[in-house]
């Protein structure tokens, strides 16, 4: 772990204990449990921005896909009576073409990541409103699939699966990026394209990528959005999911510039927000400031992150500084050996 997760890992802490000492019932297991479902849910997202982010993209259609791939998957399992078996990997891969789709926008037509998820933020949601007729999918009274509901939405020991599945996806999520070639393309891409491109790295080809990746991670989140709630109505249904993702992102530590992040800041991130979401629940906030908080939390995220890189640069230029005082006073001692001929 780095400062920065550590530092995050402190505030986790504090906050929580806070949260306990004000209300005891933060510490209940129903209320802990319901909390690391959520962190579940809305980790996979975030780790999937991250992904995005390293690059120095952004993707802001994730909770319109959330909507869209939702009610697809509920249509084919509670209508169209497929197996769900089959509907799952049918979901998964179109999640990853929509981020194949998105990737060759951004880089084979130059666009611009943000107008080109703006676009599809709307796309899927006027989408996903008509293939409903503006009604509500969910399944029928009665509807039981036992197999699938324990995978999404059962629990473990008490653990939720949401949550499991978030662990087995970071660790292994977190080997790809901070283990591997891939990973170290991607974050020489997003510190500097260019130069990246110059060195040899397929650009383009990491780019997309990182959209296939966030593309498919969606599409799982969205599975089990979807399962969670039992019933999605598409004009609501994940509306600023992608404000979770890329707050979680920024408060882990990743920066929008490109370049910088881990995945278990990403996961603190998570964690972070959903603390706070349950402090507001809890200390009996109206949920009306819900966002208020969110985007104050991303103001001070981003603020502590130029501040942070401020003091590394001021930092590294000490450094070079006195390296090189030090070499030039070694320059001078060095004795003067005088001329023999």
């Amino acid at each position: 772990m780095i400062k920065k997760d550590l530092g995050l890992l402190l505030l986790i802490v504090v906050v929580g204990i806070v949260v306990a000492i004000i209300n005891p019932r933060f510490l209940l297991p129903i209320n802990l449990a319901n909390t690391a479902n959520l962190i579940g849910l809305f980790g996979i997202l975030s780790i999937g921005q991250a992904y995005v982010i390293i690059t120095g993209g952004i993707e802001l259609s994730v909770g319109s896909l959330v909507a869209l791939l939702g009610v697809l998957f509920v249509d084919f399992v509670a209508v169209q009576d497929m197996s769900w078996m089959l509907a799952l990997p049918l979901i998964l891969v179109l999640g990853a073409a929509i981020g194949a789709i998105h990737g060759l926008l951004i880089t084979r037509l130059n666009l611009q990541p943000f107008v080109v998820t703006l676009c599809g933020l709307l796309i899927y949601r006027g989408a996903a409103r008509f293939y409903t007729a503006d009604g509500t999918a969910g399944f029928a009274f009665g509807q039981s699939f036992p197999d699938l509901e324990f995978l999404t939405a059962g629990r473990l020991y008490g653990i939720p699966n949401t949550f499991i599945a978030l662990v087995i996806i970071a660790v292994v999520m977190w080997v790809v990026l901070h283990r591997s070639v891939f990973g170290r393309y991607l974050y020489a891409i997003g510190k500097n394209e260019e130069a990246a491109r110059y060195s040899g790295i397929r650009t383009g080809r990491m780019v997309m990528s990182a959209y296939v990746i966030c593309g498919l991670l969606t599409a799982l989140s969205a599975i089990y959005f979807a399962m969670y709630t039992r019933s999605i109505s598409p004009a609501s249904h994940g509306q600023f999911y992608e404000l979770y993702a890329i707050a979680a992102a920024v408060l882990g530590g990743f920066s929008l510039r490109g370049g910088e992040g881990s995945i278990v800041g990403a996961v603190l991130g998570t964690v972070l927000l959903q603390e706070l979401q349950n402090l507001v629940n809890l200390l009996g906030i109206p949920s009306s400031l819900n966002f208020a908080v969110m985007g104050g939390v991303i103001l001070i995220g981003v603020l502590i992150d130029q501040q942070w890189n401020a003091i590394r640069a001021q930092r590294r230029l000490v450094s070079a500084a006195r390296q090189t005082e030090a070499h030039m006073a070694d320059q001078a001692t060095v004795p003067v050996t005088a001329n023999q001929d």
